[in-house]
């Protein structure tokens, strides 16, 4: 298990860039409204649905040491993964990004959308 102070770092950073990557999803929507918006506020991140008042809440559990996601009335909880460097969801090994990529085409139903 991580050290408090090492989560603390590789969460910001994955969080960091899971943001960056939303936000430039955001800008390439080929729709004419955007589908979705990226928030942050006190180190949690949310992706607000405009279509359906739905959102996507991910959060720092420092005490476990895991990266939390409120999707598809699910929870998913994510692990640090020495190996792969990353967080990675245990039952399907797909890193934070890659599951966001897939629960947000899943929510709204658009193949097309990727996080770079």
């Amino acid at each position: 298990m991580l050290d408090e102070a090492t989560f603390r770092r590789e969460s910001d950073q994955a969080l960091d860039a899971l943001k960056q990557s939303l936000i430039r999803a955001e800008e390439q929507s080929e729709a004419d409204e955007i589908p979705f918006e990226t928030e942050e506020k006190n180190g949690v991140l949310n992706v607000v649905f405009e279509h359906d008042d739905s959102k996507f809440v991910f959060t720092p559990n420092t005490p476990v040491r895991q990266i939390w996601i409120s999707a598809l009335t699910t929870s998913f909880k994510l692990e640090w993964s020495d190996e792969a460097r990353a967080f990675v969801l245990p039952k399907t090994g797909e890193n934070l990004k890659t599951l966001t990529q897939r629960l947000l085409q899943e929510h709204l139903g658009d193949t097309s959308i990727s996080l770079s």
